[in-house]
């Protein structure tokens, strides 16, 4: 479906003023838009971090659980902030001028367990260009659990979402890499009616090596130097803090009160109602901007107005281009959607569950 669906081509000048002037900002002070040194040694940073929770867990187990567990729930916290400053860029292409760099960077989500290719396919291409239309946008497809879009299913059971959703959001890494990743493997479709691109021998081959590698490091390993048991506790522990972390993340971006839910185009032109730009603006909120914390943990993705009109722009930038986005919406009288807080994106969020659930 997502192949054939086409956006408006009209009032296309408010991107290409906007685009102009984002391109200006980076020429008139001679950077580059993908990263930087900020950027590189927060990379050095999180890799230290891992691997020092990592070696003491498995290596220098320590004798009290409640520190263990600690260590596993900061171990989780860690994947995930790794996920979203130097996954998220290199898959984007933004974290480096250099293609491999690039490449290299995208694969710390398949040491994660997940798979580079199939979540470009699921992020880059159907949740970039199709966000929030039912039946293409794969980040918004939870079901049956989970009522996110006024288009999908209803069951009673969504009359509770907004009480059991953060709870079911710290299982979705689970299944991710155990369940989800396999079946758009076998079933070669990242929707039900999305086709997933045929992967070559190298994507094939990529895809079993970083499974098994993956379990090899967090599963296999500690199996044999902490027991089984310890082991299938601390991964859970750590599963669910990295699954709960990225999810909450994402959905506070796309799934709120204040942002456009489109359904799927009908008709011959399968034509969706505004241009690309707008579509991303009215489906895209930003949360705490003005968090020099916030924004160092969750990699610009606080600032996703930016990032979804300029994926291949390094997160390092978004603070400066915000200022260039906002003005140019308020010139063209463009909606721009933004909280104040992580706090209040989180209520709309709930509160917008609470809405679709019982509806």
């Amino acid at each position: 479906m997502s192949t054939n669906v086409k956006f408006n081509s009209s009032h296309s000048g408010f991107f290409r003023t906007l685009r102009t002037r984002t391109d200006a900002y980076f020429k008139d002070n001679q950077i580059s838009p993908t990263g930087n040194a900020e950027l590189y040694s927060k990379t050095i940073i999180l890799f230290c971090v891992f691997l020092v929770c990592y070696t003491i867990l498995v290596f220098f187990t320590p004798a009290s659980v409640l520190v263990s567990l600690s260590l596993c729930m900061l171990l989780g916290f860690c994947l995930a902030v790794m996920g979203f400053n130097i996954m998220h860029d290199g898959a984007h292409g933004s974290y480096s001028r250099s293609k491999r760099v690039n490449e290299l960077m995208a694969l710390t989500l398949n040491f994660m367990g997940g798979n580079s290719f199939l979540w470009k396919q699921k992020h880059n291409v159907n949740h970039h260009t199709y966000t929030n239309v039912e039946g293409i946008d794969d980040d918004i497809d939870v079901k049956p659990f989970m009522r996110m879009h006024p288009e999908q299913k209803k069951l009673w059971v969504h009359r509770f979402q907004h009480i059991y959703a953060l709870l079911l959001y710290g299982l979705t890494y689970l299944s991710w890499i155990f369940i989800v990743d396999f079946q758009k493997y076998f079933t070669g479709k990242t929707t039900e009616s999305t086709p997933l691109p045929k992967m070559d021998m190298k994507e094939h081959f990529t895809f079993w090596l970083s499974k098994l590698i993956h379990y090899t490091v967090f599963l296999f390993i500690p199996f044999f130097m902490v027991g089984v048991l310890a082991t299938i506790a601390g991964y859970l522990v750590m599963a669910l803090v990295t699954g709960l972390v990225i999810a909450v993340t994402f959905q506070l971006a796309h799934v709120v009160e204040e942002t456009q839910f489109v359904a799927p185009p009908e008709g011959e032109t399968l034509q969706l109602e505004n241009n690309w730009a707008i579509h991303q603006l009215n489906s895209t909120a930003n949360f705490g901007t003005g968090s020099r914390a916030l924004n160092w943990v969750l990699g610009g993705l606080n600032f996703q107005v930016e990032h979804h009109l300029f994926p291949r722009i390094s997160h390092v930038h978004y603070p400066q281009i915000n200022k260039i986005v906002r003005a140019t919406c308020a010139e063209y009288g463009v909606v721009y959607h933004e909280f104040p807080s992580m706090f209040s994106a989180l209520r709309s969020h709930l509160l917008h569950l609470k809405k679709v659930g019982l509806a």
